[in-house]
């Protein structure tokens, strides 16, 4: 959530920094809202203080002075008719301020994030890739160049067939050496980030509204997540994660954390749960994309100051999982219409797939500043004993592995269509080479 002073005092800068997603906010129609809102809520103060003083003129006729003389009774008459207006009065204002404050509440929700100003304004078309590192593979001498579907199969590593009859579309199981595969990559994960100083979590998989508004998918996105169990108004109370972002970022809601206790630094696994699966790109076939996904996610909640360093050192974790891996890839900063709402600023890491002749996103590494701290009510208290202040909170993939497993399958494969393992698998119990040759 935005800081509403920042739009009251530089709504031409709000609305810039809006324009470069391609929102276009009316801000002048909240502004006037806004004005409406406050002489609201500072009328119903009014009007408390004075049913308050009232309270205590009529306490003080019952205690002070005698009940038999008629002007007393008067008095006390007109201060209990005075009081009944004035709570008449109060209770009316208080409704008229409801609905203002929902409103206010509205307006504010339905704003995303402004991007950085190193940002680049526009959408996918305007991504900007910041380097490239390895080269794609060279085919020379294949007598065929297999993509990762044939090759899963091929090699029995996923089964997409009966993935898709025990779920639907936009499933598979993995199996076999696959299945080992896949494990071999989040232990890999996991162990990295946990010698690195994060702190492993285990969070639930059922989550409530309260997280998905923390993280900024609710209310706009409420209808692409998997929901268990709707409230009488038709919102989401319970539904399956679709990142562990969305729990993680929820672990302090309503805190106030000590700053000693900053960085906080937390690694998660999950499976991933996504409505949208497949239809993208029809090229996007096997695992690249599907309702249900395993991932290692990051966390950090951070001082302000440490924002942007903390941002540099998740994406360098990430990339440093993909190279270990021997995989070319690329770092893209994400343009402000292709970052997420809830994101100041993103950068992918993306992986190379010969079969597509494209690259594909592994990571994104995010930076939503306070705006997700704002909308959880999640502050530190300062050192130095000064006002609490929201902190920072920021989030990588580290990794999501269905798109890996195709990257790998596809780089490392070789002329007889066994591929590769790389070496830092082998230790979990992935095999040095997937088939035979």
């Amino acid at each position: 959530m935005l800081d509403v002073t920042l739009i009251r005092q530089h709504p031409d800068r709000v609305r810039d920094a809006l324009r470069k997603r391609g929102a276009d906010a009316d801000l002048p129609a909240f502004l006037a809202l806004d004005t409406e809102f406050r002489e609201a809520r500072a009328e119903v103060e009014r009007l408390r203080g004075a049913r308050k003083r009232l309270s205590a003129r009529i306490a003080a006729h019952h205690t002070t002075e005698p009940a038999t003389e008629p002007d007393t009774g008067q008095a006390t008459a007109a201060v209990r008719a005075q009081a009944t207006e004035t709570a008449a009065r109060l209770t009316a204002a208080e409704a008229a301020l409801a609905q203002l404050a929902a409103r206010h509440q509205d307006f504010l929700d339905a704003l995303p994030n402004l991007p950085d100003d190193d940002v680049p304004a526009g959408g996918k078309e305007s991504n900007q890739v910041v380097r490239t590192v390895g080269a794609p593979p060279d085919f020379t001498g294949f007598p065929a160049v297999r993509d990762h579907v044939r090759l899963a199969r091929e090699l029995g590593l996923v089964d997409y067939e009966r993935g898709a009859r025990l779920a639907g579309s936009g499933n598979w199981v993995y199996r076999g050496a696959g299945a080992a595969l896949e494990w071999a990559l989040l232990n890999h994960f996991l162990d990295t980030h946990r010698r690195a100083g994060y702190e492993f979590v285990l969070p639930p998989h059922l989550l409530t509204y309260e997280a998905g508004y923390t993280a900024g998918q609710f209310p706009k996105f409420a209808d692409d997540v998997y929901v268990t169990e709707r409230g009488a108004d038709g919102r989401p109370e319970r539904f399956l994660l679709p990142t562990a972002e969305t729990a993680l970022v929820s672990l302090h809601r309503d805190e106030t954390l000590d700053e000693h206790d900053l960085p906080l630094k937390y690694v998660a696994y999950t499976p991933c749960y996504r409505k949208e699966a497949g239809g993208y790109r029809t090229a996007e076939r096997g695992t690249l994309r599907g309702h249900q996904f395993n991932k290692v996610e990051l966390v950090q909640y951070v001082r302000p100051e440490e924002s942007a360093a903390a941002h540099l050192e998740l994406l360098a974790r990430a990339e440093e999982l993909v190279t270990g891996l021997g995989l070319h890839h690329r770092i893209v900063k994400l343009a402000a219409g292709d970052t997420s709402p809830a994101q100041a600023k993103t950068y992918d890491v993306e992986v190379w797939l010969p079969s597509l002749g494209a690259y594909a996103e592994v990571s994104s590494v995010s930076d939503a500043r306070d705006y997700q701290a704002r909308r959880g009510n999640i502050r530190y208290r300062p050192a130095d004993g000064g006002k609490s202040r929201y902190v920072h909170t920021l989030n990588a993939s580290g990794l999501a592995t269905s798109r890996l497993l195709p990257a790998l399958l596809e780089q490392h494969q070789r002329p007889d269509g066994t591929v590769v393992v790389p070496e830092v698998l082998r230790r979990w119990g992935a095999p040095d080479v997937l088939g035979t040759p």
